[in-house]
């Protein structure tokens, strides 16, 4: 792999995903950052239900989300390849999301982060 600020050569493709340029084929700041923020990962989370979801459903799993950032979170997971949009021509419109296939094998890492919060919940926040 090549870096060049923003773009970068992989396997003969040029990309066009910002790199840490100190550390370009670092997996944790190269890939962990792209969908690591606490609602990408709620938002797979719930996706993780098995069937399509709508906007304003996914909005009702995670009520103290906003707008902004749930349009925002939802672009970026579908830009990086992790859940698929499929938008309908109809009136009104009609949007549904769900997960790719590579969204759905991150899941078992999440749900294996889930549940080491769940048993470390008490004991991080004491200190």
């Amino acid at each position: 792999m090549y870096s060049f600020g923003e773009y970068c050569i992989f396997d003969g493709k040029i990309k066009t995903h910002k790199l840490d340029l100190k550390y370009p084929i670092c997996p944790i700041r190269n890939i962990l950052s792209r969908f690591s923020d606490k609602w990408s990962l709620l938002i797979l989370a719930v996706l993780y239900t098995g069937k399509t979801m709508r906007y304003g459903e996914i909005k009702k799993s995670l009520p103290d989300i906003s707008q902004k950032i749930l349009t925002s979170s939802l672009k970026n997971l579908e830009k990086y390849h992790l859940i698929k949009r499929k938008a309908y021509a109809e009136i009104p419109p009609r949007v549904e999301y769900s997960l790719t296939e590579t969204g759905n094998s991150l899941i078992p890492s999440i749900q294996m982060l889930i549940t080491w919060a769940e048993n470390h919940f008490e004991e991080i926040l004491r200190k």
